[in-house]
């Protein structure tokens, strides 16, 4: 039996996939609600798969993917994530996510995409496999492709109207390391505020309102 770590702040998320992956006989060995906590109980849990949504208070589940991959280099993380944008899976992917599930897609492919995660194998839902090739194609280019992974987690709290020293917290960097990538976001994305960060990442679907 495949045993799983649903990480996820909206405990009716939480509930409605563990419905699902219960009714495939998938144990849900833990539920947490934050990156950090995902970090922490790793280790304890052991779980074959780590089910992680991106966009969580705290670190986040993107920076939370590192730290555990840097924790365990062999953990097998399937990403969710409610954004359709090609940013995320790229991001997340590269991090050391074995698979990438939008959450439209969850309903129909969350019990395929945790079975091919649990053998070690990728796993990319059908419409962010399509979006990625058509991008690539297109050579439609994110202007956030330009930042570092660190620049990009930075970003993307900035851009939820995180303070410097809320993002310094989050990440554990020191403010003056923050207000360093902060410059470097502005000059590469051509900003001149917060507000214009909160801009570009609305127009190419990395945050919700």
């Amino acid at each position: 039996m495949i045993r799983v770590m649903l990480v996820d702040d909206h405990a009716l998320v939480r509930m409605g996939f563990r419905m699902l992956l219960t009714d495939a006989q998938v144990e849900v060995v833990a539920e947490l609600q934050t990156g950090e906590q995902a970090c922490t109980e790793y280790g304890r849990v052991k779980p074959d798969v780590v089910v992680m949504d991106l966009s969580m208070p705290g670190m986040g589940g993107l920076e939370a993917v590192r730290r555990l991959i840097a924790q365990d280099p062999k953990a097998r993380i399937l990403a969710l994530s409610a954004h359709e944008d090609t940013a995320h899976p790229r991001r997340v992917l590269k991090a050391g996510a074995l698979g990438y599930l939008t959450k439209r897609s969850a309903p129909d492919a969350l019990i395929a995409a945790v079975t091919a995660v649990a053998a070690h194998e990728a796993y990319v839902d059908a419409q962010t496999a399509r979006a990625l090739a058509m991008a690539q194609v297109k050579g439609d280019t994110n202007p956030t492709e330009a930042l570092s992974e660190r620049e990009f987690s930075v970003f993307l709290q900035l851009a939820r109207g995180q303070t410097v020293a809320q993002i310094a917290d989050n990440l554990k960097l020191s403010p003056s390391t923050v207000g360093t990538h902060l410059y470097h976001i502005k000059q590469k994305l051509g900003a001149n505020n917060q507000s214009e960060l909160t801009l570009v990442a609305l127009q190419w679907g990395l945050i919700q309102i």
